[in-house]
């Protein structure tokens, strides 16, 4: 199989989302989504500066994730519901993107407090997921770190198909202590053992 890498698409939909790359148009948004979440992942999320949620920062962050996402260098996927495409209800952020042998990308996510139990974080991520794996980025795995005690994070990658693969101690500096993730991965099924990058 030929590589295309032609880049992921800057929309996708799934039956109940729509999911967008990172724009400048998104900032009020993503603001929004930012401000009404902020004690509902302060316990998963790394501390920001004071000047995080300011509109000039937000709109930086979002000018600088376009230019990443058009270069293949990160990706991040703000989303919505369909019926309601202006309020922001999650993000999915593909890091750490490695070619050559490796192939391979680091997944984190992120959802609405009043979104939760709906299955919209695991509709979201079949999404992306079939985006990374698919024709135009085509990654060979996926890697996801998820504290321990986050069960909700942990049973969605599990119903999705990644693996456990161990332990990371005092992976991150969340919420005043360096915490540790377990590690979990998905590898590309379409992807041939013995077949090159």
């Amino acid at each position: 199989m030929t590589m295309t890498n032609a880049g992921a698409s800057p929309e996708l939909h799934s039956p109940r989302l729509l999911l967008r790359a990172p724009s400048p148009a998104l900032c009020e948004a993503v603001r929004d989504f930012q401000l009404r979440n902020r004690e509902h992942l302060a316990p998963w999320d790394p501390p920001q500066p004071p000047d995080f949620l300011t509109p000039e920062v937000v709109l930086a962050r979002l000018q600088q994730g376009a230019d990443e996402f058009a270069a293949g260098a990160a990706l991040r996927y703000w989303f919505a519901r369909r019926v309601a495409p202006a309020v922001l209800i999650g993000q999915i952020g593909i890091s750490q993107l490695s070619r050559g042998p490796f192939q391979n990308a680091s997944l984190g996510y992120s959802l609405d407090a009043h979104a939760q139990g709906q299955g919209l974080m695991h509709e979201a991520l079949q999404a992306v997921i079939a985006e990374l794996f698919g024709p135009r980025v085509r990654l060979h795995r996926l890697q996801a770190a998820v504290r321990p005690e986050n069960r909700r994070s942990r049973a969605v990658l599990q119903r999705l198909g990644f693996s456990p693969i161990g332990l990371s101690r005092r992976y991150l500096f969340i919420a005043g202590a360096w915490r540790d993730h377990e590690l979990f991965d998905l590898v590309n099924p379409a992807w041939p053992d013995d077949q090159a990058p």
